[in-house]
């Protein structure tokens, strides 16, 4: 068996904080390169033995502890031989800490909230390959769970996660601003969204009295991966290497944003605007205090939005799509927690029951998705009529089981190839860098010589 490898686990979710994302990266990079790969999956133990696993996660929100700790108790009461020990708020530092250490007191199931990452999860031995359980399982894992989200737990044939619910991105926008402005429906593509923007745009002396949408990338979630979702795009050609500077739908998102940036007001009086905005998860976010009549977020927003008691009523819809992909609209980005077990338990057979109860059973989904409000990541808990749900929060349940929802690719280093897009995003929306293929193939370049030594 190979020693224990950590990895990073941080409590945020995909694509924010980019700072962090990259500190979260470099850590995993230098932690990953004590492993020697994945170890023996013949698991021994026996699974209808008493027997205690730990469990850790980065829940920290009372609720959320408290949805985890119900569901690990339907789980005790499904399999009363096996007891499970919650470790909750989990940080990076007392995680990789525990696996550097390895020993008994280590995690034998765990959670990440970095999709991200699978790809350093996968390829590292980070997570145990968990193929040789499904297997065992009989699970039919294509026609349970929606192919974005098995797609972003693998990686180049390795199966070390499973989806534990989902993220879906969409648009939300305030009904009253619409109807004060004349517009009688969300934009459905990008040509549209800009119009409806401008229309949606008060401007105040040098500022804004209400703005119709933040296209910055410094912008709450109007990140580069979040835009380029609603293109039909490729990252990397079929050799692996990076399409950015190849495939013009990136070419086209970066011209279509900068334009909406300038016609918003500019880079420098957005910025200036964005200065003034809540923060993301409080009561003051920007779409709940009417500074801005669009936003683009995930279905966790509506409960944050109804909990901040805003003033207005609210829409959603899937994000716009390019001009000519208006057959596609329906499509958003997707995210979502994973779940997996560590190499060095002693008590595989039994941990893989606990992973396999949270996500595949149907209760069980259900119940953690109602509760956290999250989206569900099989098809049978996104159909369950025990689901609490609403028309808006049906929009990000319908994105998710669109044909053409899509994550970005996993990568042997992580997210390291999106933030060096995103890093190259600012550089243009704020006129640094003008000329945009050059721009593009210097970026190509650099992912490939990233992507060249992590191998």
């Amino acid at each position: 068996m190979s020693p224990p490898c950590p990895w990073e686990l941080r409590h945020a979710r995909n694509s924010r904080k980019a700072a962090l994302a990259v500190a979260a990266s470099a850590s995993l990079a230098l932690l990953a390169t004590a492993c020697t790969g994945q170890s023996e999956s013949g698991a021994s133990d026996d699974p209808n033995a008493e027997t205690t696993i730990t469990f850790w996660h980065g829940w920290s929100a009372p609720a959320e502890v408290k949805a985890v700790q119900a569901n690990v108790d339907r789980f005790e009461k499904a399999y009363p031989n096996i007891k499970v020990k919650v470790v909750g708020n989990i940080n990076d530092d007392k995680l990789n800490q525990a696996l550097r250490a390895g020993g008994s007191s280590g995690p034998d199931v765990v959670s990440s909230f970095t999709t991200s990452n699978i790809g350093k999860f996968c390829s590292s031995g980070a997570f145990l390959d968990l193929k040789p359980f499904v297997e065992k399982s009989k699970l039919d894992l294509d026609a349970l769970i929606p192919k974005p989200m098995l797609d972003y737990t693998q990686f180049d044939g390795t199966r070390c996660a499973l989806p534990l619910l989902g993220d879906a991105y969409g648009l939300y926008y305030n009904k009253d601003a619409f109807e004060a402005a004349g517009i009688k429906a969300p934009p459905k593509t990008w040509s549209e969204f800009a119009q409806v923007a401008k229309k949606l745009t008060k401007t105040k002396g040098d500022s804004y009295e209400q703005l119709g949408f933040m296209p910055n990338y410094h912008g709450y979630e109007t990140v580069v991966d979040h835009y380029m979702s609603q293109w039909d795009h490729a990252y990397f050609d079929e050799d692996g290497k990076s399409s950015v500077a190849k495939d013009p739908a990136f070419a086209e998102m970066f011209t279509y944003q900068k334009k909406l940036v300038d016609d918003l007001g500019g880079f420098d009086k957005l910025e200036k605007y964005r200065n003034t905005f809540g923060d993301e998860w409080g009561a003051k976010h920007p779409f709940h205090t009417g500074q801005v009549a669009m936003q683009l977020d995930g279905e966790w927003r509506l409960g944050m939005a109804k909990d901040a008691g805003v003033g207005f009523e609210i829409g959603t819809a899937p994000m716009p799509v390019a001009d000519d992909e208006v057959d596609e609209y329906g499509k958003g980005f997707l995210s979502g927690t994973v779940m997996g077990i560590a190499p060095q338990s002693k008590k595989q057979n039994a941990a893989w029951e606990l992973v396999k109860y949270m996500t595949t059973d149907t209760e069980a989904v259900v119940s953690f998705a109602n509760a956290i409000r999250n989206v569900p990541s099989t098809f049978p808990a996104l159909k369950s009529p025990d689901l609490k749900t609403d028309p808006a929060f049906k929009t990000f349940l319908d994105i998710a089981q669109h044909p053409e929802s899509n994550s970005p690719p996993a990568s042997v280093n992580g997210a390291t190839y999106q933030l060096t897009l995103q890093d190259f995003g600012y550089q243009y929306e704020s006129g640094k860098v003008k000329d945009l293929k050059a721009g593009l193939e210097k970026t190509a370049a650099q992912i490939d010589r990233d992507i060249a030594q992590a191998k």
